[in-house]
């Protein structure tokens, strides 16, 4: 008997990724996203004499040195003190393997940053076009990118070797004026559906019809725009080095909490067979 291998589909459509990329023309998310990582740099306080980002779209930094976010990054061991994944890993096939790659490119002590579109990004999108595409046609199709939640991000950085992780998030919403612009914005910043499992015909314009419908009566506001949250998750680490601080052994402290706070010390009680 022969036993074959079944693959699994990747997430992410490369080509049809490149494709929408190509013909973005409205980049203001990513723009900010560019903003934030200048403020965070500042934070940092630190001279960076090797830094490298990893984007989609290079023309955003030109003042510093970019690779294109492949599934291989084009990254040279130990070379770089700062690597920057700038809005780019939600789209990855392999986001460990990216995150590894990066961290391997860092000398001891270099820093990483990445910053992705995760948790409830286009959440109100997600569930008025399910609805809508359940009610008229009867099924579902992958239209809008699954979202990673913060705490299992934290979890891929410690996966990937990094040193003291850090996940945080900001969110922003951005009102339109129905949901057909909301979509023609999407295309616009490049960020149109690239699922390898999306729908390879053209949708029935009733589902859309009555996404549109949906969407206003259950987010619409007095002035009859709707909202679109964009969640960003901001993950950072460093290369492990000697000199960084590291935890203590539990049970090894010195001095207790009790005497540096000045407070008595209270003791549970115990209860019957404990």
């Amino acid at each position: 008997m022969v036993h074959t291998m079944q693959t699994v589909p990747l997430l992410t459509d490369r080509p049809r990724l490149l494709r929408n990329r190509q013909r973005a023309t409205a980049l203001f998310l990513q723009e900010m996203v560019v903003r934030e990582v200048q403020e965070r740099l500042i934070e940092v306080n630190r001279t960076f004499s090797d830094p490298v980002v990893v984007t989609g779209f290079p023309q955003l930094w030109p003042e510093m040195p970019r690779i294109a976010d492949e599934e291989g990054l084009d990254l040279t061991v130990a070379a770089q003190d700062l690597v920057i994944h700038a809005l780019a890993l939600h789209w990855a096939n392999d986001p460990v393997g990216q995150l590894v790659q990066c961290r391997r490119a860092l000398r001891p002590d270099g820093w990483f940053m990445a910053l992705l579109f995760a948790g409830q990004t286009l959440h109100e999108l997600r569930a008025c076009l399910a609805q809508a595409e359940a009610e008229v046609t009867g099924g579902l199709s992958p239209r809008v990118l699954p979202m990673a939640e913060i705490r299992d991000l934290g979890g891929l950085l410690q996966r990937a070797g990094f040193a003291l992780p850090v996940a945080d998030s900001f969110s922003i919403q951005v009102r339109y004026r129905d949901v057909f612009h909301l979509m023609q914005d999407l295309r616009a910043m490049g960020e149109g559906n690239a699922m390898t499992a999306r729908l390879r015909k053209p949708t029935r314009p009733a589902v859309f019809a009555r996404a549109a419908e949906i969407y206003q009566q259950s987010y619409g506001g007095a002035d009859g725009k709707i909202p679109a949250t964009f969640e960003i998750v901001v993950l950072t680490g460093w290369a492990p080095d000697d000199s960084q601080p590291k935890p203590l052994r539990p049970g090894s402290a010195s001095n207790r909490l009790s005497d540096v706070l000045s407070v008595p010390e209270l003791k549970l009680p115990r209860e019957p067979g404990i």
